[in-house]
């Protein structure tokens, strides 16, 4: 069952109404629409919460589907992040526009650490280029593969 389809459902299940519509209205696609966002939005919130660090990505990890949504995995990987969850937003409009309005960052991929945005692709580059990633790993408890390289080069 597609995402619109089960949220819609959640919420005329759990009887969501907007503000001042009258009791026994004939539901409109738009009203459907707006309480399957609030629900959405409200499961964004738990999704980037549910791990230490949640991707929003064009594809998979295994197969990511543009450049910018790669060049994350990549750095990632360089890292030795591997344990993250990721959500392939080509799979599910409803999901691709949702996680746009929950951060208020038009474009995908999106990071998160610990439920906090992080940003994008170039963000998270100019991270590793400046060595703040390393450090913001190490707030997560993950310690950071090029700190492990380091040493053993020494």
């Amino acid at each position: 069952m597609n995402s619109l389809i089960r949220y819609t459902s959640r919420c005329l299940r759990a009887a969501c109404s907007l503000p001042g519509q009258a009791e026994g209205r004939v539901w409109t696609a738009s009203s459907r629409l707006y309480c399957a966002a609030s629900d959405l939005q409200k499961d964004l919130g738990d999704m980037v919460k549910k791990d230490k660090v949640v991707v929003f990505m064009k594809g998979t990890p295994a197969q990511p589907m543009c450049g910018f949504s790669n060049a994350v995995v990549q750095i990632l990987r360089m890292h030795g992040v591997d344990d993250y969850a990721s959500y392939n937003v080509l799979a599910d409009e409803v999901l691709r526009e949702g996680v746009k309005v929950f951060s208020n960052w038009p474009t995908i991929p999106q990071v998160y650490f610990n439920g906090e945005f992080v940003g994008g692709c170039d963000i998270l580059l100019q991270m590793h280029q400046n060595g703040d990633l390393v450090e913001e790993l190490k707030k997560l408890g993950v310690q950071s593969a090029l700190l492990d390289n380091e040493k053993d080069s020494k």
